[in-house]
């Protein structure tokens, strides 16, 4: 059997599906774009979405073998040392997290005791790169375009594309973060277009286009390629990148930003405590 079982799990504060995938013959489960409650104006974490998350995988008495983040999300703070505490497991994410922490440690003027070569995780996948989820093959595909590091990870029949595409009414990601570039996300689309059209497929948000009155997050490659309101096949490159960089020009950054990239490139880990014991994120005034 090559097509997983999966779980949705659905954040309405910031539009975030995480899920659970399972192997059904092995019960082994990967649990890809986990999330961290954050309540911004407090400065508190706290773990009521990923907890309920967790609660499933025991009550399917799984087996927790992969915590994949597609990449460095912008808009919610990662919960996967919260899950591999509790369940086991390893992290991951693309090998070019590498690009990405370096962009930001200047930024956030991390200095040296911050390390950008990805330690932080337990695995960096690494482009076409095979492995295994339980007995069903798996693949990760770099997909950068968004950002330097995305990945989509292509496990049995059905592919998780993060934030590359979102539902076909909806389109596509920005490129105006540091290290995005529309041209590539374009390429990178391509690549997701070369898998088979009913190859089921995820995305990481969903915001309701116009007209449509509920949140989706399923849809299939052959979907995308014919109705994709930015991406459809048709679309040339040019075309899309002017789409596409006149479209994030009118874009105002994410509302989570500036704490979600410091602890998201730290695989999901607070910046070290100062003196007297406190975490504290750094707001770079004028920067981004």
């Amino acid at each position: 059997m090559n097509t997983p079982h999966v779980s949705p799990f659905f954040d309405q504060t910031t539009k975030t599906v995480s899920y659970v995938v399972t192997d059904p013959s092995t019960k082994k489960c990967a649990v890809i774009d986990s999330l961290l409650d954050y309540d911004q104006a407090s400065g508190r974490t706290h773990t009521t979405s990923v907890d309920t998350l967790i609660a499933h995988i025991k009550k399917e008495a799984l087996t927790v073998e992969w915590i994949i983040d597609t990449h460095v999300h912008a808009d919610h703070l990662t919960a996967a040392p919260y899950v591999k505490k509790k369940l086991g497991g390893r992290t991951g994410i693309g090998e070019h997290i590498v690009q990405v922490q370096k962009v930001f440690s200047e930024v956030f003027n991390e200095g040296q005791r911050f390390h950008t070569n990805g330690e932080q995780f337990d695995h960096l996948f690494k482009d076409n790169e095979s492995y295994k989820l339980g007995n069903i093959d798996a693949l990760a595909i770099h997909t950068p375009g968004h950002t330097p590091a995305c990945m989509v990870h292509l496990i049995g029949d059905t592919v998780f594309v993060g934030d590359t595409l979102f539902m076909p009414d909806f389109g596509t990601a920005r490129c105006d973060f540091p290290g995005g570039d529309a041209k590539q996300l374009y390429q990178s689309i391509q690549k997701i277009y070369q898998l088979p059209d009913e190859t089921h497929l995820y995305t990481c948000h969903d915001y309701k286009a116009k007209g449509r009155d509920h949140y989706a997050w399923q849809t299939t490659v052959g979907a995308q390629k014919e109705n994709n309101v930015q991406a459809h096949t048709g679309v040339s490159e040019e075309d899309f990148i002017k789409m596409r960089e006149a479209r994030d020009a009118t874009l105002g950054m994410p509302q989570l930003i500036i704490p979600s990239v410091q602890v998201n490139m730290r695989a999901g880990n607070l910046p070290e405590p100062e003196n007297n014991g406190i975490h504290y994120l750094k707001v770079p005034l004028n920067k981004l």
